[in-house]
């Protein structure tokens, strides 16, 4: 009886589901990702072996390599708590709408008196305004207010995240929500413009200061 020969044929992969999947990762991705918005000023920070990650709940000063000083904070509704307390002291008039456009704005470097016009400027805009920064001279010292509100404003969300993540049934740690402060600093900039801040932080009592690098290797 002669012997069957069955065909032999290269066994093929149907790749059509692993499209699908590939189109549905990249969806969601896109559909899940927060965009970084643009920041008004540049610091080329210098380099650290340090692996400490920043927390958040954060109070960041940056000085860019002419000196101008800029501040920011993390905490959305802590920035509208700030606001309220800074055009209350400065007694600046903010429509609700500019209130709105701060407390989602990121990093800014003007005086109190510029703040309204500023805020009306859109984003790409305001990367182009040439301003001297937050002042924090004896006679006008806005970055102590700015720091002094808004550490006052983040203890008081911390404050609310903390009890609202012990309803949730979590056991955290009060002081992963108290606020934190950041330096952050050009490598370029005269070392005078870093001192000053430091030195508004030590008025302030605030001494827990740290200051943002980028990342090198550590010596083997």
């Amino acid at each position: 009886m002669p012997k069957i020969k069955i065909p032999k044929s290269s066994p093929s992969i149907d790749m059509t589901p692993m499209v699908d999947l590939a189109f549905l990762l990249v969806t969601f991705f896109m559909l899940s990702a927060s965009f970084r918005s643009s920041e008004p000023v540049e610091v080329d920070v210098p380099s650290s072996i340090s692996d400490k990650i920043i927390p958040e709940n954060v109070l960041l000063v940056s000085i860019d390599k002419g000196g101008r000083v800029f501040f920011n904070m993390s905490d959305p509704e802590a920035r509208r708590e700030l606001v309220t307390n800074m055009i209350g002291k400065y007694k600046i008039n903010l429509t609700q709408e500019q209130i709105d456009k701060f407390t989602y704005m990121t990093t800014f470097g003007c005086t109190m008196q510029e703040l309204p016009q500023y805020l009306d400027l859109d984003a790409e805009k305001r990367k182009s305004v040439n301003t001297k920064g937050i002042p924090l001279d004896s006679l006008n010292n806005q970055l102590q207010d700015w720091i002094y509100y808004g550490n006052i404003a983040a203890l008081n969300t911390g404050k609310t995240n903390y009890e609202e993540a012990k309803l949730n049934g979590e056991a955290p740690e009060m002081n992963d929500f108290k606020p934190k402060f950041i330096l952050r600093v050009d490598g370029k900039a005269v070392y005078v413009h870093a001192q000053n801040v430091i030195n508004v932080f030590r008025d302030l009592k605030l001494n827990n200061l740290n200051f943002v690098t980028s990342m090198e290797m550590a010596p083997l």
